[in-house]
């Protein structure tokens, strides 16, 4: 593939891309997330696939909302990774699964469970969903340093975002809501739509992928109304990301200039 050739989905090319990307599912935080950036600029927008571009530390960073949920989300990180990227962070909200996380915590992912179809096109259900390692603990530590509520462990992804709350109305709530029973008494902290999916994928192409979302809900009192979202606690997981991203450049570049001395 050539410098100009525009992929399909996301129609961007590799003059476009750097190494780094963060990707929101909502195309509006896109925007929010930018003006953190330097020099931040639109590329481009097609679909739910909105992009900008800008730098930190010196190195081009894009910002790339997937839209809801897995497929969407992994399609979005495989052209990407055709561009050249290869550290990936998802910006996202999710919903809590415990007592102990509440509204406005941030939430760090150490593994998800597959409860999702997108992952198994990539791997068999015995693999695990873990993000990157080195992505993980600097999320964990720029979250502590901004001095957020900040919680690690394993989440669940799924692919439908009603059955969570509804699941006893659905052909096969008595299925779903064993599960989710299960992954809860596990110990399971939270969930959302596209971890599982972006940690497997990002395993199979051998790129480097991680997560951090803020809690959207309190425990066992989901409201669907719109106007109550807690907007405001949006810019503690943005700010956790990028404080994460710029800590990663700055390995990646020290690794770069001992390479080669």
């Amino acid at each position: 593939m050539d410098n100009h050739t525009r992929l399909l989905h996301t129609t961007l090319c590799r003059e476009d891309a750097g190494q780094y990307a963060f990707l929101p599912g909502s195309p509006q935080r896109v925007d929010r997330i930018a003006k953190y950036l330097d020099n931040p600029v639109f590329v481009a927008e097609n679909r739910e696939l909105r992009t900008f571009a800008g730098t930190l530390e010196g190195q081009r960073v894009l910002v790339t909302s997937t839209g809801m949920g897995g497929p969407s989300a992994v399609i979005a990180l495989e052209e990407l990774t055709r561009l050249g990227v290869t550290d990936f962070i998802r910006i996202g909200t999710c919903s809590t699964t415990t007592p102990e996380v509440v509204r406005g915590d941030i939430v760090i992912p150490s593994a998800a469970v597959r409860m999702e179809g997108t992952s198994m096109h990539y791997a068999p259900l015995e693999y695990p969903a873990v993000p990157d390692f080195s992505l993980l603990c600097a999320l964990k530590a720029a979250s502590e340093k901004n001095g957020f509520p900040t919680h690690v462990g394993v989440i669940i992804s799924r692919d439908s975002f009603y059955t969570q709350n509804e699941a006893a109305s659905k052909p096969i709530g008595y299925e779903l809501q064993n599960r989710w029973n299960a992954y809860k008494q596990m110990g399971a902290i939270a969930t959302e739509m596209e971890c599982a999916s972006l940690f497997i994928a990002a395993s199979s192409l051998k790129v480097r992928a991680a997560g951090v979302m803020v809690d959207a809900t309190d425990y066992n009192q989901y409201d669907e109304d719109h106007n109550h979202y807690p907007m405001d606690y949006e810019a503690r997981a943005i700010e956790t990301a990028v404080e994460a991203m710029r800590s990663i450049i700055r390995a990646r570049s020290r690794q770069a200039e001992g390479a080669g001395q």
